[in-house]
C-alpha cells in the first residue's frame, strides 16, 4: 500500500515504477543509469508525462527493478468465478421446464421494463451484470406468459430467450446459447407470425455461427428474411414498428452474409450485403443504431473472412472516420473491432491487431474482459515485443 492507502493495483504505471525504485533504494539518477536513459526521462515516466510506449520498454524497466512485468501492469480484476457462477445460474433457469401459475403473477409491463433495461445493458456490453439479471428475468417472462397468455407475453418471452442466447454467445457458451435461442424459436413458431419468427432467428443465427454451423445460420436467416413483408409494401406499412421491421430485415441479411463469408461462400456474400444495404436505406433504418455503418462493418468482416484483408483495411479506415460509426452501440463497435483485430493478426500485422484490441477495450470494457475469444486473441498478439505497451497491461490484467 502507498502512503495514501491506495492499493498498488489502483496506481498508474509511473507511480508503481516510482514505488519500486524507492523499495530498491535507488535514486532517479541511479535508476536512469541502469536503464541507460536520462534522469529527466525517468522523472517523466514516473510522473506519467511520458509512460513507456512498448512492451520492450516495460520489460527493460521491470528487469532494472528486478520484478515481474505483470507487477507494473496488472489492474484489479474481478474473480473469474463470477462469470462461471452466472452461467451456472442461467443454465439452471433454462433447466426449469415447468412454470407454475403464481398467486401474484408478475406485471407484464414491469417485466417489459426489466427487459428493456437488460437490452440496454447488452448494448453497452455489461455481460457480468447481465449474467446476474437474466435468470430472474427469464423466470418472470415465463411466469407472465403462464398468467396472461397471448401475443404480448409471447413477444416478451421470445425477446428474453433471445437476449439470454446473445449473452451466452459472448461468454463462450455457444451450445447453451443455441438451446436458449431454440426455446425462443419454439415460442415464436407457435404463433405462426413471420415478424416474431424473424426476431427469434437473429439470436439463433448468432448461436449457430458460434458453434460452427454457418450453413444452417445462413439458411435460417435467408428464410426468415424472405418471409417478412417487403419493406415499403402495404402489408409492411400497416404493421406496427415499420421502421424496426426494416432494421430487423437488414439484420437478418447481414447475419446471412456473415455466415456465408465464414464458410467461404464468396458467391453469396456480395448479393446479401447489397440487399441489406438497400433495406437499411429504407426510412427509419438509418437510426436507432442501425444503418449504413452496420452494413459497412459487415462488409469489412466479410472481406477479411474471405481473405481480402487489404480491401477490408481500406474500408475499415474509411468507416471509423465517418460520423455514422458513432451511431452504432458500444457493444457493436467493440465486437467489430475484435473482428478487425483478428483479421490483422491472421494477416501478420500484429501492431495493428494490438491497437484494435485496445480500441475495443476502450469502447466496451467487458467485450474484451468477459469474452474467452477476446482473451485468446490478446494472448496471441501480446507475445510480440513490438506491440503497444497498453496491450501488455491488458494481457497482464487478463492473466493470459
Amino acid at each position: 500500500m502507498s502512503g495514501t492507502g491506495r492499493a498498488v493495483h489502483d496506481l498508474p504505471v509511473g507511480r508503481r515504477v516510482a514505488q519500486w525504485r524507492v523499495r530498491r533504494n535507488m535514486t532517479q539518477q541511479q535508476f536512469a543509469d541502469r536503464l541507460g536513459k536520462s534522469k529527466s526521462r525517468v522523472d517523466k515516466v514516473e510522473r506519467g508525462v511520458r509512460p513507456p510506449e512498448r512492451m520492450s520498454h516495460l520489460r527493460e524497466v521491470a528487469e532494472a527493478l528486478r520484478i515481474d512485468m505483470e507487477v507494473l501492469l496488472a489492474e484489479r480484476i474481478g474473480q473469474p468465478d463470477v462469470a462461471v457462477a452466472g452461467v451456472a445460474r442461467v443454465r439452471a433457469a433454462l433447466a426449469r421446464y415447468h412454470v407454475e401459475a403464481s398467486p401474484r403473477p408478475p406485471d407484464v409491463a414491469k417485466v417489459r421494463a426489466r427487459l428493456d433495461h437488460a437490452e440496454q445493458s447488452y448494448r453497452h456490453a455489461r455481460y457480468p451484470i447481465l449474467l446476474g439479471l437474466l435468470p430472474g428475468l427469464l423466470d418472470a417472462a415465463r411466469e407472465a406468459r403462464v398468467a396472461r397468455p397471448g401475443r404480448v407475453a409471447d413477444e416478451l418471452l421470445v425477446s428474453a430467450y433471445g437476449l439470454v442466447a446473445l449473452v451466452l454467445v459472448k461468454v463462450g457458451q455457444g451450445e447453451l446459447a443455441w438451446l436458449a435461442a431454440d426455446r425462443g424459436m419454439t415460442v415464436a413458431l407457435a404463433r405462426d407470425e413471420a415478424r416474431l419468427a424473424a426476431v427469434a432467428t437473429v439470436p439463433l443465427c448468432q448461436a449457430l455461427r458460434a458453434v460452427g454451423r454457418r450453413r444452417s445460420a445462413m439458411d435460417a436467416a435467408v428464410v426468415a428474411a424472405r418471409r417478412l413483408p417487403p419493406c415499403g409494401s402495404a402489408e409492411d406499412a400497416l404493421s406496427p414498428g415499420a421502421d424496426d421491421a426494416a432494421s430487423l430485415h437488414a439484420t437478418l441479411l447481414l447475419q446471412a452474409a456473415l455466415a456465408a463469408a465464414g464458410r467461404g461462400d464468396e458467391r453469396r456474400v456480395p448479393g446479401l450485403l447489397d440487399e441489406a444495404a438497400a433495406v437499411a436505406g429504407q426510412a427509419g433504418a438509418g437510426g436507432g443504431g442501425f444503418g449504413p455503418a452496420a452494413v459497412e462493418a459487415a462488409r469489412v468482416v466479410a472481406e477479411a473472412a474471405v481473405g481480402d484483408v487489404r480491401a477490408a483495411t481500406v474500408r475499415h479506415e474509411r468507416l471509423v472516420r465517418g460520423e455514422q460509426w458513432r451511431w452504432l452501440p458500444p457493444e457493436h463497435r467493440a465486437a467489430y473491432l475484435l473482428d478487425v483485430a483478428r483479421a490483422h493478426a491472421l494477416a501478420g500485422d500484429l501492431p495493428r491487431a494490438g491497437r484494435a484490441l485496445l480500441d475495443a477495450e476502450r469502447t466496451a470494457h467487458s467485450e474484451v474482459h468477459a469474452r474467452p475469444a477476446a482473451r485468446d486473441l490478446v494472448a496471441a498478439v501480446a507475445r510480440h515485443a513490438a506491440d503497444p505497451a497498453g496491450l501488455a497491461r491488458l494481457a497482464a490484467t487478463l492473466r493470459v
